[in-house]
């Protein structure tokens, strides 16, 4: 499976598109860093570090690896980079304030000093609050930043090497071609077709 064909499927399951994926698919590359923030989008080790407990907290490690070990982050780096527009990548690096922010008001410290319980009930109402800011946008208005984050972590997740051939099945080389396959409940998705 190539990648353009993951991130249809991922869009899918998400229900809609993916931000940045129209540029990915493109293969065009932004232009240099524009420094929309004070560190704009070129992100330290510590900022991947920290996408790298946000993605695993979505998809955390269970019987199959987690999305820390396929390197998320390093994932959502790139993608910010590379193929967000200005615009998104400002709503991102927003996001990223208001997620610290949102954590040190809950919490009364940082997202990596929370323990692994409150870093999970915190993304489960900023995703209540991406639900309703998404129900309720108008067609014009950008996406919710933890929508972003989510889609940043199934997104990476899925076309990883770990994500596809460990948490979906996967062969290598199919066989022939069956277009139709009986799936019974609890078996994975295909990675491949």
């Amino acid at each position: 499976m190539n990648r353009r064909d993951a991130l249809g499927r991922v869009a899918l399951l998400l229900g809609g598109t993916v931000v940045g994926a129209e540029l990915f698919l493109s293969g065009c590359k932004n232009a240099p860093d524009k420094n929309i923030g004070a560190g704009g989008t070129n992100f330290s080790n510590d900022d991947i570090a920290w996408f790298d407990e946000i993605a695993e907290t979505i998809l955390p490690a269970t019987d199959t690896p987690g999305a820390k070990e396929a390197k998320v982050g390093a994932f959502w780096a790139t993608i910010v980079k590379d193929c967000y527009t200005e615009a998104d990548q400002k709503v991102f690096l927003d996001g990223m304030k208001k997620l610290n922010d949102a954590c040190q008001q809950k919490n009364g410290k940082s997202y990596m000093e929370s323990t692994p319980e409150q870093r999970h009930d915190l993304l489960v109402a900023l995703d209540k609050e991406q639900k309703d800011y998404m129900a309720a946008k108008k067609k014009d208005d950008p996406s919710h930043y933890f929508r972003m984050m989510k889609e940043l972590t199934l997104w990476g997740y899925f076309t990883s090497e770990p994500g596809a051939t460990k948490a979906l099945r996967y062969v290598q080389i199919p066989g022939k071609y069956v277009g139709c396959m009986d799936y019974k409940k609890g078996d994975k998705a295909w990675a491949t077709t």
